[in-house]
């Protein structure tokens, strides 16, 4: 059963039909779903929508660097709060934007840092985000790696240089939809074989980020968490596995990165 650790389920592109939605992954083998939160609204809505899918949804909650110019210290205790329900499995999605700089770079670093914080506090892995900025969130990540039970870097779309930083560190690596984009994508392929598959994880990032290997495309182009095995079967063709072992090996690193099978 595959799990698919990134998805905006709480985005209005799926607000006709979340629940067909969730019913689809589940019917194309996709069993366990985290939903991502991206500031505190999100993040509450993400968790109700994990109560109300149980057990096949679980979620995370924290402050996205695009948000973090509107974060304040309520913010940082309505996370805490969050951080005690048993649906919430990380702390995030938070981390540094140097490409669109929606909230100003020492805010976004400043944020992130407390997220960190309150992540080591909460023993909650981080879920986070890192865009044109791989120098400067190593160098944050660095200060406390030591302390985090995990962090993951969802989403990876950079280099080899950036990869490696993130392995020295003993990061996870999460791989979307980009990877199945002969447009920007394929300078990913021969990075795949690198990534030891303890570390490894699979995310449709959905709604963003549509498969484009996919045979029959929907018409609205939108994505969604039953499309994930596209996306497990392109990295199988890049590094010389079948789809079945790349679902096993990702789920298995998943759950033991989310501590999914606690308490179930």
């Amino acid at each position: 059963m595959m799990i698919d650790i990134g998805v905006n389920l709480t985005d209005k592109q799926f607000n006709r039909d979340r629940e067909a939605v969730v019913e689809r992954a589940i019917e194309a083998g996709v069993n366990t779903l985290i939903l991502t939160g991206t500031d505190i609204e999100e993040s509450v809505a993400a968790v109700q929508m994990a109560q109300e899918f149980a057990p096949h949804c679980y979620s995370t909650a924290g402050i996205h660097p695009h948000s973090a110019k509107d974060a304040t210290e309520a913010s940082f205790k309505e996370l805490s709060d969050l951080f005690q329900e048993d649906k919430v499995v990380a702390a995030g999605e938070m981390g540094l934007d140097f490409n669109r700089d929606f909230s100003p770079r020492p805010i976004q670093e400043s944020v992130f840092e407390q997220q960190l914080e309150l992540a080591i506090q909460h023993n909650m892995p981080a879920f986070c985000h890192e865009r044109d900025a791989s120098q400067r969130f190593y160098d944050i990540v660095r200060e406390v790696r030591d302390d985090l039970s995990g962090l993951l870097v969802h989403c990876f779309t950079a280099d080899k240089e950036a990869l490696y930083r993130y392995l020295d560190l003993d990061l996870h690596i999460g791989i979307t939809g980009w990877v199945c984009d002969e447009r920007r994508g394929t300078h990913l392929h021969p990075l795949l074989k690198d990534i030891p598959q303890n570390r490894l994880m699979i995310e449709t990032d959905s709604p963003w980020l549509l498969p484009r290997t996919m045979d029959k495309k929907p018409k609205n182009r939108r994505n969604e968490p039953a499309f994930l095995p596209w996306i497990a079967r392109t990295i199988a063709e890049h590094t010389g596995k079948t789809p079945e072992q790349v679902v096993k090996e990702t789920s298995n690193t998943a759950r033991a990165f989310f501590n999914l099978d606690q308490g179930e």
